[in-house]
């Protein structure tokens, strides 16, 4: 941290939110999310009015338990047999997509529909 950093003002802009569209999927790593250090896939895509790469690791689906419309984490959690555990998100947003593995949605060079959660990120839209 710099000395002038604190000596800051407040800014006159609004922070800039990025409209809904279809993404072009780049690339995917997964990281290691909080204490337990539990694992997330994060697609890296283009959005049209970004010139930098944004991070997605969020979808809106239809929960199978209750039939909500709910946002989720794409967790990377893995069955007994080290397979993406059925009925996840993350197996979910797979299906959907038409692929059985993360690596054929980079592989295909996947455009994915997008939408915006409650709190007005974008997340991909899973159902």
């Amino acid at each position: 941290m710099n000395i002038n950093d604190f000596n800051q003002e407040i800014g006159t802009k609004e922070l800039e939110t990025l409209k809904p569209e279809i993404v072009k999927i780049l690339d995917v790593k997964i990281v290691s999310v909080g204490q337990k250090q539990n694992k997330k896939v994060c697609f890296i895509v283009k959005h049209s009015k970004k010139d930098e790469p944004i991070e997605i690791s969020s979808l809106k689906w239809i929960n199978p338990k209750n039939a909500k419309v709910e946002t989720v984490g794409l967790w990377f959690n893995l069955d007994a047999e080290r397979k993406i555990r059925k009925g996840s998100a993350l197996a979910t947003f797979l299906d959907f997509n038409k692929v059985k593995t993360i690596s054929e949605i980079i592989l295909k060079k996947m455009e994915l529909e997008t939408i915006l959660d409650e709190k007005g990120y974008l997340i991909f839209k899973s159902y």
